[in-house]
């Protein structure tokens, strides 16, 4: 549905979230695109650092989607506690959560299979970002309304433990227990026992069933987040957001000399990092924007944070770079061949920020 934002929002928060929906909307491709083309080291780096790693380590973009889950968890916090001040009741929110969670599942299945082949149901992948996100924010909800945030983390720190022993004590068939290879490790055998349909890498689902687990802790970490950014009491919350961003990127490197860094499986340490990395980000452009008061220049995130759920569903189904080469195309046709894919890519990225400009101006903002 369309609605109006609120007057209240925290302006660091959007420009965040836009900025992860920047690379994901096109400025990932664009940089990537210019790798080997420029003469500079500097942009082979950057390109190199937006793509995933294929088993252990990590790259910049391994923290794309934990980011976004982190920011959800902030969004989480801020809702539950400006709905309790305004005396909904907690059967009302759980319901509303409820609602959405079911809602972002059925549009992720959609999402990721459209068509839908519902002749060959074995052939739908039921795993999506927006199942995760919408299964997160829901347990993350609950635990908002029952916990404090001290609690909270009690949870999350047991779920990463859990994971942890699950992945190095219980045994594969015919692999050894804590086998972390791409065919025994535990969270492939689990998905391929108890998950329905298509798994995106044939033997797992890196968004199956037991990596929700993990994941569901950096919306916990989120709403932690939103907790310090709203209690204005408590000790400043750039401090805050920078030490804890500080501790738990050092527990998950720390972790990592046992248990590897590993998106695909969603690691208790790769947890750990990214949500210190979020921390950290977080503070940043809490800093720049909310305490030193440099706002003008976070509009161009803005414009993308307030309307992310809209721009990712439209991009799945609008081909941007068709239109900007029918648009652009004359003009980069001026530059050296090599360079046409990049600028197209910049192209459809300008396209896509006019579009959600154009929604902004007119208020419409797509929630669930």
């Amino acid at each position: 549905m369309a609605t109006t934002t609120s007057s209240n929002r925290l302006l660091s928060v959007d420009a965040l979230r836009g900025f992860d929906m920047l690379l994901i909307a096109g400025g990932g491709t664009f940089i990537t695109l210019l790798k080997g083309k420029t003469g500079w080291a500097w942009v082979d780096t950057l390109a190199d650092q937006l793509t995933h790693p294929a088993w252990h380590g990590f790259t910049f973009y391994d923290f794309i989607f934990p980011l976004f889950l982190f920011v959800a968890g902030i969004s989480v916090a801020l809702s539950t506690n400006r709905e309790l001040a305004r005396g909904t009741s907690r059967k009302i929110i759980v319901r509303k959560a409820f609602r959405r969670m079911l809602l972002l599942i059925i549009i992720g299945i959609a999402y990721k299979n459209a068509p839908i082949p519902f002749s060959e149901p074995s052939q739908i992948r039921f795993g999506s970002v927006l199942g995760r996100i919408g299964i997160a924010t829901m347990v993350t909800t609950l635990l908002c309304l029952h916990y404090t945030s001290l609690k909270r983390l009690w949870w999350a720190g047991g779920i990463l433990l859990g994971y942890y022993a699950l992945l190095f004590l219980v045994p594969v068939p015919g692999y050894a227990a804590g086998d972390l290879s791409f065919e025994g490790n535990l969270v492939g055998w689990f998905d391929r026992t108890f998950m329905a349909g298509r798994l995106l890498q044939g033997t797992y689902d890196e968004l199956g069933l037991l990596t929700q687990l993990p994941a569901l802790c950096i919306t916990i970490f989120g709403a932690w987040a939103g907790d310090i950014l709203q209690n204005q009491n408590a000790k400043p919350p750039l401090n805050q957001l920078v030490i804890i961003g500080a501790a738990l990127l050092a527990l998950g490197l720390l972790w990592s000399l046992h248990f590897p860094i590993n998106k695909h499986l969603w690691t208790s340490s790769f947890v750990l990092l990214t949500s210190g990395m979020a921390f950290l980000f977080l503070a940043l452009f809490y800093a720049v924007i909310e305490v030193a008061g440099y706002r003008k220049w976070a509009f161009f995130l803005k414009v993308i944070g307030v309307n992310s759920l809209l721009i990712y569903l439209v991009y799945r189904f609008v081909n941007f770079g068709f239109t900007s080469e029918r648009i652009f195309g004359g003009l980069i046709a001026f530059f050296p061949e090599s360079y046409h894919d990049s600028l197209g890519a910049l192209g459809a990225l300008a396209l896509v920020w006019g579009f959600l400009y154009v929604c902004y101006r007119n208020r419409f903002f797509l929630k669930i």
